[in-house]
Formats: structure tokens, sequence, C-alpha cells
């Protein structure tokens, strides 16, 4: 592309994202602000992390800078999360298990059966999608999760009372949060090529790969992301539901706290 057209597309795209916001403004939908706010963090953002991967990518040592990174955006994935429910013990640590070892799977995957070749732009780029994909599910899984325990922890007590064990006190809560925080991505995954095209299936198109190549390079990405959210999903699940109930079988204080708070 020339520097031209470059220029004339981000200025058409920011005015129709000013379009957008004035018809939020004219009607009042009121999320005019957050439209323009969105849009100018994105692009602080975007330039600020082109800058850093120029940086890291022409540095001698560019592969560890690089697994630097995405141990970076492992820990910002799990403080996100963790600022969901922070009354939740270790939370941050379980997002960060989770989602640390999906990304460690999906590298292995990728790089170790040679899918990819091994380099810093590679690396970031594979990692970045898969903690993208995998971190809205998980903090959707924590918050889920945390608002079943606090609305149904009547009902966590009656089981207790009735002599019920940690996993059957908790069980209709851990499959009823999996369900409503993984449902958008498995549907998601269902119309994939029907209703638009992914990402990097679009990009390697627009590169002039082959269709049938650019669609097995997608499989792999949308195959390795579909597992890395249902895995660390339903870690983070499974161990806020475990932290629900203290060793001697009593709910614990902060599913307590979340259900006066929601009163």
């Amino acid at each position: 592309m020339s520097g031209p057209v470059e220029v004339i597309g981000v200025v058409a795209s920011v005015a129709f994202v000013l379009i957008a916001a004035g018809l939020s403004l004219w009607r009042g939908v009121g999320v005019e602000r957050s439209v323009v706010w969105a849009a100018i963090r994105a692009a602080a953002q975007l330039m600020a992390v082109g800058l850093l991967l120029a940086a890291v990518f022409t540095a001698e040592l560019a592969i560890w800078w690089a697994w630097l990174w995405v141990v970076a955006m492992v820990v910002i994935a799990a403080a996100t999360a963790r600022r969901r429910a922070p009354d939740v013990p270790s939370l941050a640590v379980a997002v960060a298990l989770g989602i640390g070892v999906s990304t460690a799977i999906t590298v292995a995957i990728a790089f170790g059966l040679q899918i990819f070749e091994l380099e810093a732009v590679t690396l970031v780029v594979i990692a970045g999608i898969t903690i993208g994909n995998t971190m809205p599910t998980t903090v959707l899984a924590a918050d889920q999760t945390r608002r079943q325990l606090a609305t149904r922890h009547g009902e966590l007590e009656a089981k207790l009372a009735l002599g019920l064990d940690g996993v059957a006190v908790t069980g209709d809560v851990t499959r009823d949060a999996a369900r409503s925080s993984l449902i958008p991505q498995i549907e998601r995954t269902k119309v994939v090529g029907l209703i638009a095209l992914p990402g990097a299936m679009t990009g390697l198109l627009l590169a002039g790969v082959d269709p049938i190549d650019a669609v097995l390079v997608q499989l792999v990405v949308m195959y390795v992301v579909l597992g890395s959210v249902v895995v660390a999903a339903t870690t983070v699940i499974l161990v806020m539901s475990r932290r629900a109930l203290t060793a001697d079988l009593r709910v614990a204080d902060w599913v307590r706290s979340a259900a006066s708070g929601d009163e």
C-alpha cells in the first residue's frame, strides 16, 4: 500500500467513528463519549505497541524480549480478571495459571510441530491471539461464577445442611457459569466462515496466500484458541467454586459478602 492510501483510509475510518458518535448524540443514545474515548485509547495503545514491537523485533535478543512480552500479557490478563472479583482468594493466580497453561499448550502446538517458525514476531502474534481471545471469556467466567455463588448462597447452605460434599454443592454453579461464559466463544466457532471470515485467514488472503493454505492456518489458530478458552475459563470456575467453601464445608465469607453486596 502507498502512503496516501493509508492516510486516506485512516481519515475515512476516523470520520466513520465520528459519524457514529454524532448519531448517538443526535438520537440521545448516550454512548458518544465512550465511542470517542475508545477510539482515542485504541489509537494510543496501538501506536505505543507498534513502537515497542519495532524495538523488540530489532533487538539482538528479540526472542527473549518476545517471551517476556508473553509473560507480561498473561500477568495483565490475570490482573484484569482479578478486578472483576477482587474478594475471591487467589483468583489472580488461578487466572494466570489457566491462561498461562493454555498459552503454553498453544505455543507448543504451533512451534513444537513446526506449524510456524519460532521467531519473535510469530511468538508474540500467536500468543497475543490466544491470550486476547481467552481473557474476555476468563473475565466473564469469573464474573458469572461470582454472581452465581452470590445469588445461590442460600442453596449452597441448604445442600451443605443435607450433608452433600463440596463437588455436589457447587456442581450446578460450575455448570451454569461454564455454559454462560463459554457459549459466546462456542457460537463464534460454529459460525466461522458463514457470517464473517476470521482475522488470521483474512490477513493471509490479503497477503496473497493460497485460500486452502489460509484455511488450514486458520483452523490451527481457531482450534488452539477454542481449547485455550475452555481450559482457562474452566480452571477459573473450578478454583472459584472450590474457594466458595471452607475446609470444614461452610460457605466462605467472601461469598456471604458478595451476596450481601448484591442484595
